[in-house]
């Protein structure tokens, strides 16, 4: 059986069966290639296409472009079984493969405006290849019609083929996060519509190869894409109401994280940590945003956290002001010595850390910024165009201020005594991720300011 379209739980009950069936994963980044190692693992035959040559090139040598736990022992394995490969060629690929799944990134441009571009290409050259019979999941994260819309019309423009009659359509996004994705791909439920029930099921049937998670089914493709927006616009707008309140608790002397602990024994209440926030949270607000534009609707709450949360980077360097001030030293000339280049704690991801215009930031007001980040080395840290050492000791030599922008978990064992006597005093410690004691610091001799809590 070759028709995936009309595929049944019971057709791929085991690995033998799923061999008889392939599997093309267009973008094999941070989500996409996780996604072929456990269609993989699942005894499908798996094939990577992505239009990066060296990440194709890393994927066929068995290396992991990017840190994923577990991932590079999947990946090995799997090419060593001859289950897996990567290419740029859509019709060595998309022309052999049964099921065709989307994990294209949706930027936005410099207007803030979803950029469907890359999106729309992958599904002319996917069209442009695939056969009659074949299933295509898309697990993008898009606005709510995107589906329906430009990539429906576009698959069948470019393939002369019509969805639900000549190839399945089915939505399911990703719920994962960067460094646990394997794990979150696995466990958490999945949600996924079809574009008519025939799409539906076979959708059902190839994800529940790979998720021991339940299988949420939605009524229709808008519902799921909106769901999958209403999550992460849910924790973005519950970050600025956080950063809100970690901002008033600066000035009435309050310890935030005590009242969010006090506060969140309260079944109800589900209040977040303040901070600078990175990664696709930021981005997927505008999507939902983009789209009610288009229906005349204003999103005003979505728009006020947006402009709340974009503020952080202004009043983290408020803190790291006034820490200075307490010292008697100007921002301009004062070295700091920011601590974290990811975009969120315990990965080494820099693409969407917000860490680069907190940089510039203080750079625009005179001090003098250098990086360090444990995960990553010193070369790719001058290669990410930060001023940096190849060890934090050596930057803190005559530091001004340490400004913990990142809470990696190595940053809570920092030997604060040994960067103190390091450092120029006063020195100052800033913590936007509160990860330090505030009396340790303040034991170790350290103006301390942080998101949250009050200056004593």
């Amino acid at each position: 059986m070759t028709d995936a379209m009309a595929l049944k739980e019971k057709d791929l009950a085991d690995s033998k069966e799923r061999g008889n069936y392939a599997i093309t994963v267009v973008g094999c980044g941070r989500m996409g290639l996780p996604i072929s190692c456990l269609f993989s693992d699942a005894g499908f035959k798996v094939a990577c296409l992505d239009a990066d040559p060296y990440v194709v090139s890393q994927i066929n040598k068995g290396i992991t472009p990017f840190i994923e736990l577990g991932l590079s022992q999947k990946l090995k394995r799997n090419l060593k079984e001859g289950r897996i490969s990567a290419t740029t060629d859509p019709k060595e690929a998309v022309a052999k493969s049964n099921i065709v799944i989307l994990t294209v990134n949706t930027p936005l441009d410099e207007k803030k405006q979803p950029d469907y571009s890359s999106l729309e290409e992958s599904c002319r050259n996917v069209g442009l290849n695939m056969k009659r019979g074949t299933l295509l999941i898309v697990e993008c994260t898009v606005g709510p019609s995107v589906t329906e819309t430009l990539i429906k019309e576009t698959l069948e423009a470019s393939s002369g083929l019509k969805a639900g009659a000549d190839f399945g359509l089915a939505y399911s996004p990703i719920r994962a996060t960067v460094g646990r994705a394997i794990e979150d791909m696995t466990e958490y439920a999945r949600i996924v519509a079809g574009i008519n029930k025939q799409s539906l099921t076979a959708a059902k049937a190839v994800l529940k190869t790979v998720t021991k998670g339940d299988i949420i089914e939605i009524p229709n493709l808008r519902t799921a894409e909106a769901a999958k927006l209403f999550e992460n616009v849910y924790r973005y707008v519950n970050i600025s109401l956080a950063n809100e309140f970690a901002q008033f608790c600066e000035s009435a002397g309050i310890n935030y994280f005590q009242a969010l602990r006090a506060a969140n024994t309260q079944p109800f209440c589900h209040l977040h940590k303040p901070g600078i926030v990175g990664g696709n949270i930021p981005k997927d607000p505008f999507l939902l945003i983009s789209e009610a534009e288009e229906l005349g609707e204003k999103l005003r709450m979505t728009a006020l956290a947006e402009k709340i949360n974009d503020d952080m980077l202004k009043h983290a360097y408020n803190l790291v002001k006034d820490a200075l001030r307490h010292c008697d030293k100007p921002v301009r000339r004062s070295r700091v010595v920011v601590l974290g280049a990811s975009y969120r704690p315990n990965v080494k991801e820099a693409r969407g850390s917000l860490v680069p215009e907190l940089v510039r930031l203080l750079k625009r007001m005179g001090a003098r910024v250098s990086v360090f980040d444990p995960y990553f080395t010193y070369k790719e840290l001058r290669d990410l165009g930060y001023t940096t050492e190849p060890t934090l000791e050596k930057l803190a030599e005559g530091a001004d201020c340490l400004l913990i922008a990142v809470g990696h978990n190595r940053f809570k064992r920092l030997s604060l005594g040994r960067l103190s006597v390091l450092m120029k005093k006063p020195s100052a410690l800033v913590d936007l991720a509160h990860v330090v004691s505030p009396s340790l610091a303040a034991n170790e001799g350290f103006v301390y300011r942080s998101l949250g809590i009050g200056a004593s």
